[in-house]
């Protein structure tokens, strides 16, 4: 079988010195670069051009006005750029294929560029709870017209990059597209917020409402963040990918025809929308090797949704070959 990207470093490390015989085999009928549309990529273009000209006009209107919620929600707002322009970034790579260098091509970036990112909207929360503390003891004087005016204005951008990325398919069966929509939905959130605030302090000039809301957006800004470096650590970790349990895995390709035991069961990500699996499966004197890995990747797709496998044939375990070196 072809070796075209095998992963020889998870626990492979006796491949060679068996006496018997083993393939690698690989579901060759998928590619790693992401599945969309011309018309995918473009509209995230829109949504995140939209998004990042708009955040630029929030923080100048905040520094202008003096709205402290107007700035938070601008940083929300960068939440919602930074998870656009990875996706549409991704998307851009996603076209260079594999080279020696990279035999999986360049779709891990996107999940790197993602921990950095939440990394850093941490940093942003931050300023956020401590720029409001202080305005609580040195209240600003907020001009309450030129917030709304802003802040309306963000409200309708948000809506419109809302339904851009809705309409035509654009996030369908990616789940970057899909987490950024989700983010523009959580930044109405912040719009909303901002002319809560300039409502309250033109009917009645309390100026602490606008630190309180402000406050308040920073909740939503780490909890994305919180769920961007958890799920891009998770996955740069190569941990087991949600839903895919290894045992069940292993249980679930004993049950294949001609398989008497299977071990190294490992699950990981490449990103968080290809999930691969390596594991040792040992096979009956009898049984058919090509048709047996054909089985075995049916039941993989079909059950965990695993489209790439690295799995290894043997015709006898381990346990059963004390002399030769077992990972």
């Amino acid at each position: 079988m072809p070796h075209d990207h095998d992963r020889h470093d998870h626990d492979h490390d006796h491949d060679q010195d068996h006496s018997h015989g083993h393939d690698h085999s690989h579901d060759h009928g998928h590619s790693h670069v992401p599945t969309v549309t011309a018309d995918s990529e473009r509209r995230v273009r829109l949504a995140m051009v939209l998004t990042g000209g708009f955040m630029l006009v929030e923080v100048v209107g905040g520094v202008l006005s003096g709205s402290l919620a107007l700035l938070a929600d601008a940083g929300h707002m960068l939440t919602d750029f930074a998870a656009l322009t990875l996706s549409w970034f991704a998307f851009r790579l996603g076209r260079r294929p594999a080279d020696a260098l990279r035999s999986y091509g360049w779709r891990r970036f996107e999940v790197l560029a993602a921990y950095t990112n939440g990394i850093a909207l941490f940093a942003i929360a931050g300023w956020i709870v401590v720029e409001a503390a202080r305005r609580f003891y040195e209240p600003v004087e907020v001009m309450a017209t030129e917030m709304l005016v802003v802040a309306v204005l963000g409200l309708l951008v948000n809506i419109a990059s809302f339904r851009i990325l809705s309409q035509g398919g654009a996030g369908h069966g990616n789940l970057n597209v899909r987490s950024a929509a989700l983010h523009v939905m959580g930044d109405l959130l912040g719009s909303v917020a901002a002319i809560a605030a300039a409502g309250i302090i033109m009917a009645t000039g309390w100026m602490p409402i606008d630190p309180i809301l402000s406050v308040l957006v920073a909740v939503l800004i780490l909890r994305s963040a919180w769920r961007i470096v958890a799920e891009s650590g998770h996955i740069l970790l190569e941990g087991t990918p949600q839903g895919i349990d290894p045992t069940q895995v292993g249980s679930a390709v004993r049950g294949v025809d001609g398989v008497t035991d299977v071990h190294h069961v490992h699950t990981w990500s490449l990103t968080s929308e290809r999930p691969l699996v390596t594991l040792h499966a040992v096979l009956t004197e009898t049984a058919d090797h090509t048709a047996t890995l054909c089985d075995i990747q049916g039941v993989l797709l079909a059950r965990f949704g695993i489209e790439h496998a690295t799995v290894q044939i043997e015709r006898e375990s381990c346990g059963e070959a004390p002399a030769r070196k077992c990972g």
